[in-house]
């Protein structure tokens, strides 16, 4: 079906086509609890409205259902994290279950932000902390490449979660590994504020916030809107819902979405 009717006959409003100015962002994501986050100095700077509205939500799997998978958290010596919401619930885990983390237990984590989030439940030590230099899988790989030898490693993620980038470097590196299931991905219902209102920019976050889209919108055609994708697996679920992807993070001077939007939105206005 022509992209401009199928929006119409879905009620979806035709957004601006390229080469226009950008107007409403639509940033996948909670709105941040402080108005100095950079988004709103982002929207200030280029006259853009911001727009925060999660795709997804995230269920908790309980220590009951966890025990299922035969897993035995103590016998590993490593974990892998790749969001925030995994490192809260591993640890949301190791605590309904009465498992007591080594404090000899490596951390490595896809971000230094990530990282430093650990601080909320451990004594943040350089030393059995480490992450990658630009937020991307190769740099968490080169990190986890130098210290992988003799170590056990965990890869706390969603229920939903299938074979990733991840997984199958730990695989063809030989790695001693387990994917525990510690909590489950579940689409919102955003369908109404996709009919309701006109975006020019949608980012994603997740390979998830992707998929919650194609659920509320089967046969989803962009018709001009640009896509940002934070994370090579987010990049990656964009193209195989076939959409175009036009602003993509972490990548080298644009460690996170706000720089790569920032970038974005200076090249429009430059090509004014």
């Amino acid at each position: 079906m022509h992209q401009e009717s199928y929006m119409a006959k879905k009620g979806l409003n035709t957004p601006a086509q390229p080469g226009t100015s950008i107007r409403k962002i639509l940033i996948t994501q909670p709105r941040p609890d402080s108005d100095k986050s950079p988004y709103f100095e982002l929207a200030r700077r280029y006259q853009v409205e911001m727009d925060f509205h999660p795709f997804i939500r995230l269920e908790a799997i309980p220590a009951k259902d966890f025990r299922k998978q035969k897993i035995d958290i103590a016998q590993y010596s490593a974990v892998i994290f790749t969001s925030r919401n995994a490192i809260d619930h591993f640890f949301r885990i190791c605590e309904e279950m009465k498992v007591v983390v080594s404090q000899d237990t490596k951390y490595f984590c896809i971000s230094e932000a990530v990282a430093l989030y650990l601080q909320k439940f451990i004594l943040y030590r350089k030393r059995k902390v480490f992450f990658g230099s630009d937020g991307t899988n190769k740099s968490l790989f080169d990190v986890i490449n130098k210290h992988k030898e003799n170590e056990r490693f965990l890869y706390p993620c969603s229920e939903n979660q299938q074979d990733n980038e991840i997984m199958n470097w730990l695989k063809s590196h030989r790695c001693e590994f387990a994917t525990p299931f510690m909590y489950r991905t579940i689409s919102n219902d955003v369908r109404e504020l996709l009919v309701s209102q006109r975006f020019d920019v949608i980012c994603f976050f997740t390979p998830s916030g992707v998929k919650s889209l194609i659920d509320n919108v089967p046969g989803f055609s962009q018709n001009g809107i640009f896509i940002g994708a934070f994370g090579s697996n987010t990049s990656k679920a964009v193209e195989e819902a076939g959409l175009s992807l036009h602003i993509k993070a972490p990548e080298p001077q644009v460690p996170s979405m706000v720089a790569a939007l920032e970038r974005f939105l200076s090249s429009l206005s430059s090509a004014d």
